[in-house]
Formats: structure tokens, C-alpha cells, sequence
């Protein structure tokens, strides 16, 4: 088959403390070069899978490299794809699966000093003041929809569209609420004398760190795989395989593979504990010997105290405990 092209994303969804997409490509069975965290090449070579042509891409341009055909898949959030989405009739990009990691929110902040409890209080406490309202986001598509939906815009200024201004280009008739964009580090732009911005985070601690508070949420968003336009056919079919290859990889890491022995005469009542408790995802495996079973179980990672305490009281021995590199049910 004609290769599938997948972009791969450059930043913080290969960050070794957040997504490190590298490891769970790795962990998934691929063999990567070029792409392992803070050493990442344009061209990125998936040694033995032949029928994958992989690229880096930046989160922000992979939605747009899909719509054009310029890849065929991308490991992408949630986010960046609905930015690329508002406005366009058609579902040209599709969401194959999520991936559960890469977590993060997209909020509205403003100084922790402001009084506002709402974007729509903000609005109508603003709706006399002289000079423009100014919003920095690397989002200005989501942000102006946000706006435009507000109760408290649309009482302020009904049936006016926000003005976008990216680098020279403008869209919008309302020049007295200007939405900026910016290119990172939203935050700072708060210091500088913006009104308010709309930015990603995860825990919150950056925001809070420049003296910031969320005002409202938009949406929530994971990285998941998603496929362009181009993806039809056997490309449609590889890309599915890959994602079960990676969501596998995925789900593996709410799992610990367990090993240990107990007395033959007391095997059927560990398997019992076992089963009951919900301490294996079918049945265990259980293999007999002499005086001894060695007895195999996959168990979720928040179950594995409680089981260790069971099975000690019921004697198991030589207790071993592993990380699951792949878990396909």
C-alpha cells in the first residue's frame, strides 16, 4: 500500500513530564528514530513499520497539514482541532480515538485583582469604557465564538463581530473588543495590559504564578489520533491498526502484571479472592507444580494495594510486580 504520512507533535505533547508521545510509540512496538524528547528531527523514521512516513509538526499547523492532504494522520489535542473546525461546514477532520493523556483546559483568565465572577459581568461592568477591550489567545477562533455567544457581549454590543487581529491581518467590525494573537507564553500579555486571555493549562500553576484566576472554562481536551481528508481506504485501515497499537499502549499504563506463588491446597481460594474482588481483567492464570502454583493476574493499578494485602493473608510468596507495556483486549 502508498505509505500513510503521520505527523508527530513537536512540544509539550513530547515533554517527558506531560505526553512524551516518543515512549508511548515506543511502548506501542514501534522502533523510532529522530523523535526522542528534546532531540526531535523533521523527518522522523519509523524503522519497522515501512508503510508509516512520519513528520514533526507543531499541535497548532497539524489541523491544517490534515485539511490540506499534507498529512494523512496526527497525533493532535482536542483543542487545536476545534480551533481549525469553527466555521467549516463540513467534518473534514476525523477523530479516530482518543489517546488519555496530554490533558488540559482551555479557560478564560484575568488578574486575580479583578472583581468579575463571569464573562458576562465583565462584559456589562466594561460596557462604558473608552479604550478597546483586548484578549490575547493562540485560540482567536474559539475565543471570538466564546464572545460572540456571551449574554453579556450580546447585550453590550448586540450584532457586532469582535475584531481578530493575526500579525498585519484584521476580521471583525467591533473595535472596541480586540482579540490579539499570540505566538506562547500567553500569560505575560496580562502584565503588558490586556483585558483578559484565553489559554491552555493543565494544573493551573502558571496562571496562577502571574496572578491570574480562570474565569470560565471552554472546553477540555486530550490528544487523540485523528485522520485528514486523504485517509480513505487501506490508509483508513492502517491508521485504525496504529490506533489500537497505541491505545493498547495507552490503557497499559493503568495496569501492573503480577506473579506470585501459593500453596497448591490454597489455589482455588485465591483464584476465588481474586475473581470476586475484581483483582484480574478475565480469570487468573494459574500453572501447578509439585507443593506450589505460580499464579499470573492483570490487575488495575489502584487495586493492586488491596489485593496484596488479600493474597498475603491467603500465604502467596515471591510476590513479583511489573508495568505492562501493551494491554489489547
Amino acid at each position: 500500500m502508498e505509505k500513510i504520512v503521520l505527523g508527530l507533535p513537536k512540544g509539550s505533547l513530547n515533554n517527558v513530564n506531560r505526553g512524551n508521545t516518543y515512549k508511548l510509540l515506543v511502548d506501542a512496538g514501534y522502533e523510532v528514530k529522530g523523535y526522542e524528547p528534546g532531540k526531535e528531527d523533521y523527518e522522523i523514521n519509523v524503522v519497522n513499520d515501512p508503510e508509516i512516513k512520519a513528520y514533526l509538526t507543531r499541535p497548532q499547523s497539524a489541523p491544517v497539514e490534515l485539511n490540506r492532504e499534507m498529512v494523512d494522520i496526527a497525533i493532535i489535542g482536542e483543542d487545536w482541532v476545534s480551533e481549525e473546525s469553527v466555521g467549516n461546514q463540513e467534518e473534514s477532520i476525523i477523530k479516530i480515538g482518543d489517546l488519555d493523556y496530554g490533558q488540559t483546559r482551555l479557560v478564560v483568565a484575568i488578574p486575580n485583582s479583578a472583581p468579575y465572577e463571569s464573562l458576562t459581568e465583565f462584559f456589562q461592568a466594561n460596557k462604558d469604557r473608552k479604550t478597546p477591550i483586548l484578549c490575547f489567545t493562540e485560540y482567536p477562533n474559539l475565543t471570538r465564538e466564546l464572545i460572540i455567544a456571551n449574554p453579556g457581549y450580546q447585550e453590550v454590543f448586540p450584532d457586532s463581530i469582535p475584531l481578530i487581529q493575526i500579525r498585519g491581518l484584521t476580521n471583525g467590525d467591533n473595535k472596541k473588543v480586540q482579540i490579539i494573537n499570540s505566538d506562547g507564553a500567553t500569560e505575560v500579555y496580562i502584565a503588558k495590559g490586556a483585558d483578559l486571555i484565553v489559554d491552555n493549562t493543565q494544573t493551573g500553576s502558571s496562571l496562577r504564578k502571574a496572578g491570574l484566576k480562570t474565569l470560565e472554562t471552554i472546553m477540555d481536551s486530550s490528544a487523540g489520533l485523528y485522520a485528514g481528508p486523504s485517509c480513505t481506504g487501506e490508509k483508513m485501515d492502517k491508521a485504525e491498526m496504529i490506533y489500537e497499537q497505541l491505545f493498547g499502549a495507552v490503557k497499559a499504563r493503568k495496569y501492573f502484571d503480577v506473579k506470585f506463588n501459593i500453596a497448591n491446597e490454597a489455589a482455588q481460594e485465591v483464584k476465588e479472592f481474586l475473581q470476586k474482588g475484581g483483582f484480574c481483567s478475565d480469570e487468573p492464570t494459574i500453572a501447578q507444580g509439585r507443593n506450589f502454583s505460580q499464579v499470573n493476574v492483570l490487575i488495575p493499578k489502584t487495586k493492586f494495594p488491596e489485593m496484596l494485602k488479600g493474597i498475603k493473608k491467603l500465604g502467596a510468596s515471591a510476590i513479583i510486580r511489573e508495568n505492562v507495556k501493551q494491554y489489547v483486549k
